[in-house]
């Protein structure tokens, strides 16, 4: 990674969450709308894998999505803007990304399905946000803001960079460097190999999440309780002695409501090179934990 490129301030620019609140809650319910369809028509991979999107050049993609004895895939372009669809028979699609309700963009979505003949029914409710509204009734949402998408979008690339450069450090099972439009984060999680204790309480998707011993770090762009974008680390399980352990940069702290480490992205884009600052984030909390529950690193580390 050319450090004297990734560290330039286009690459991490400057993101507060009242900026683009309502623009972010938006795009949230629509990429939950296109997910859907991936989660719908996938097989279940182990941890929830088959329903992530990925990081691309232009924006978000869901990948191969198969359908029969046909393929397609949906991306989202945050250079154009626009939700395109893509057959392996030629059909191309697309949806202009611009100021309209849920609602709307709902129909439209699922009109752009069937006008290149593919049918499918999602669960309408969102998921993971707090007061939802099904999709189709949903005339609450209704912003978009281009250029504060596109910053989302440049923070996402420089993120997931630096994600793929600590993930390549590690050669035991470990997710692809993946957007769940869920939770609305970008991620990459590592295993210690061993199962994990049953969560108390844990709903079915909690427990595949975490059927086994993991050790995650990732960026979210805020909501909630977060009033601004922040990376995050945590273990799950927690081991003992994981949140007074000391970890770097400086600015990094433990939450012990969230139960995780948190470095606010507004401070990090200020550092000196926000890209070695990222990585010693992932590198130190992982460490900490993977010290304290005992993983077998001469195994899964290079």
């Amino acid at each position: 990674m050319p450090q004297a490129v990734a560290d330039q301030p286009e690459c991490w620019p400057t993101l507060p969450l009242d900026s683009w609140k309502d623009t972010c809650a938006t795009l949230h319910l629509w990429t939950q709308m296109v997910g859907k369809v991936r989660l719908k028509l996938t097989p279940l991979v182990n941890h929830w894998w088959n329903v992530p999107f990925y990081v691309t050049a232009r924006g978000l993609t869901t990948s191969r999505i198969p359908y029969g004895g046909r393929a397609f895939e949906l991306w989202f372009d945050f250079i154009q803007h626009r939700l395109v669809l893509e057959t392996n028979d030629g059909i191309t699609k697309e949806l202009a990304l611009s100021p309209r309700s849920v609602a709307d963009f709902y129909q439209e979505f699922m009109g752009m399905l069937r006008s290149a003949g593919i049918e499918v029914k999602i669960w309408r409710m969102p998921v993971e946000i707090a007061n939802p509204i099904p999709f189709d009734q949903d005339r609450v949402h209704a912003s978009y803001d281009p250029a504060s998408v596109e910053k989302f979008w440049r923070i996402l690339l420089s993120v997931a960079a630096v994600l793929t450069q600590f993930r390549s450090g590690f050669i035991g099972k470990s997710s692809p460097v993946h957007f769940f439009w869920g939770s609305f984060d970008l991620a990459v999680t590592r295993f210690s190999g061993r199962r994990a204790p049953e969560r108390p309480g844990a709903d079915a998707v909690a427990r595949e999440a975490y059927s086994h011993e993991v050790s995650s770090v990732g960026f979210w762009p805020g909501g909630g309780d977060m009033k601004n974008a922040a990376f995050y680390s945590y273990m799950a399980p927690e081991p003992q002695g994981f949140k007074e352990a000391r970890v770097r940069p400086d600015a990094a702290y433990y939450d012990k409501q969230l139960g995780e480490f948190l470095l606010n992205y507004e401070g990090l884009r200020k550092a000196q090179s926000p890209t070695a600052s990222l990585l010693e984030f992932c590198k130190t909390t992982y460490d900490a934990g993977a010290n304290l529950g005992q993983w077998d690193r001469g195994a899964l580390e290079r």
